[in-house]
């Protein structure tokens, strides 16, 4: 029979290879009938009266726009794309073909925005997405792909803002401390095609957005910045930031001129009733693939939330302690004082994660009924951070792993006839696009054994932890073993952590 470990990485294989660009659109997107053909997503139809045209901008668009281009067939009349520098080589040498445009498509693509920054390449992309939206009549369908990565790769400042006066701004406002948030809305307000605008440069087109989300929660006017969604913020907000961080008046003239006109882009809801956004590619659709897997491998699957964020080590707390729970309740323990002590802590660490939408109550419940007759699955997704301290080598799924590994092998030792040690337990932790940190590694496996076999090869996990070097102490243990390593993905909806557990 299969190890833990294997139905581990089974599960996380199938969530990601269920977020794949190629398989995700064909599975959402059908064309139908060729008198008046339609074009169906996820059930909505749409149908296809004048011409079918495509834009697309992110780090995993181009797979998607190798597929849509199968799908749509001599429907489609022409498309730009704009992607990362240098991405079709590498999934040329990675011998990831099915991500690459045929020979004579009809979609152009334009590599730009290298280190993730805007500059003039991703600005001709931008201005050609924008030539092509201006250009469509009401007849027409605008099909827009949008993944995460989008938002560098579509720069067009309002005129007559240049590209580096926009650029300079953004970093002076973060250099005084501005959030992400606030830089965001800066750029949303002091672009044509950001919070909304390629929507309403297209209209009066259909325009159907397909979206690979990689923000928790899936919020539509934050991924890639919302070029197709209505924006939740004016030029009123952007003032506040200016004002906030001493800026306004030292804007460039060309800014002040911008703010200072009426809003370029109308943000009233009912500009877009000809638009509609779609979520094809989620964290949430991962975890249900792998749910529906681990179900059909006998686990009992709770899907905590796909929503986890916070500080990698309160994270790591969260899942020793949920893992700790389910082995008291395997050992007819998880009703006393010590299974309340630990819902407790649960309870406490959820308050400090702050996790969007989470019912951790409702969760505790379901546990409630877990039994050891049936190995336990629980499944997560989200995005923590790290505080670095070190300077080692590292990703926050791997930090993850590690410091989960440490929790267990703690409250192993801290208990003297631990339920931990009745059960055989593995956890997960991977990121989705198979690039975790800056290393080889998407993720890693642990343990409760993790720490003991460690030191026996004169390895100490907590002196790599405080350098951040995960991934060096993964590499070293048992020559790589607990690494796992899946090649780039073409895909990304963030991370995804597995706990298997089954009664010895």
């Amino acid at each position: 029979s299969m190890s833990l470990r294997e139905h581990a990485l089974l599960l996380f294989r199938s969530a990601v290879g269920s977020v794949r660009p190629a398989p995700m659109l064909k599975r959402a997107v059908k064309l139908q009938g060729d008198g008046c053909p339609q074009l169906l997503v996820k059930g909505q139809a749409f149908p296809v009266k004048g011409d079918l045209y495509l834009v697309g901008f992110g780090k995993a668009v181009l797979g998607m726009a190798a597929a849509a281009e199968e799908i749509l067939g001599d429907h489609l009349i022409r498309g730009i794309i704009n992607v990362p520098l240098g991405i079709q080589e590498s999934l040329q040498q990675a011998g990831m073909q099915e991500m690459l445009l045929k020979p004579h498509s009809k979609i152009q693509v334009i590599e730009g925005a290298k280190n993730n920054l805007p500059d003039p390449e991703a600005l001709k992309g931008a201005v050609a997405i924008q030539e092509l939206a201006e250009g469509l009549t009401v007849d027409d369908l605008l099909l827009v792909l949008i993944s995460g990565g989008g938002s560098a790769l579509l720069p067009a400042p309002v005129p007559p803002i240049l590209l580096e006066e926009k650029e300079k701004l953004t970093k002076t406002l973060a250099s005084r401390g501005a959030a992400i948030q606030e830089l965001n809305i800066v750029r949303k307000t002091l672009s044509l095609l950001k919070g909304g605008g390629l929507a309403q440069l297209a209209f009066p087109a259909q325009v159907v957005s397909l979206i690979l989300s990689d923000v928790i929660g899936d919020p539509l006017d934050i991924i890639a910045s919302g070029p197709t969604a209505a924006s939740s913020h004016s030029i009123q907000d952007c003032l506040q930031i200016f004002t906030k961080y001493n800026l306004l008046h030292s804007l460039p003239k060309s800014v002040e001129t911008v703010l200072s006109s009426s809003p370029t882009k109308p943000t009233a809801p009912g500009d877009y009733s000809h638009v509609c956004n779609i979520i094809i590619g989620s964290n949430t659709l991962a975890l249900d693939e792998a749910k529906c897997q681990a179900e059909g491998l006998g686990y009992a699957t709770l899907i905590l939330s796909s929503a986890i964020c916070g500080e990698v080590s309160h994270a790591a707390m969260l899942y020793c302690q949920l893992i700790r729970l389910v082995c008291l309740g395997f050992a007819g323990f998880g009703e006393g004082p010590l299974g309340d002590e630990v819902r407790r802590s649960l309870l406490q660490l959820a308050v400090e994660l702050e996790i969007p939408g989470l019912n951790l109550t409702e969760f505790l419940q379901a546990l409630r009924g877990l039994g050891p007759e049936r190995p336990v699955c629980i499944l997560a997704g989200g995005e923590t951070t790290v505080q670095l301290q070190g300077t080692g080598k590292g990703g926050r799924n791997q930090e993850l792993a590690l410091r989960v590994g440490l929790g267990l092998h703690r409250a192993q030792a801290m208990e003297t006839s631990s339920p931990l040690g009745r059960c055989e337990i593995i956890f997960l932790s991977g990121g989705t696009d198979g690039q975790d940190g800056p290393t080889e590694a998407a993720g890693a496996f642990c343990s409760p054994e993790l720490v003991d076999e460690a030191l026996q090869e004169g390895l100490d996990v907590e002196t790599f932890l405080s350098n951040n070097d995960s991934y060096t102490f993964f590499s070293q243990f048992q020559g790589g073993h607990h690494l796992l390593v899946t090649g780039l993905t073409g895909t990304n909806v963030m991370d995804i952590q597995a706990i298997l557990i089954r009664a010895m």
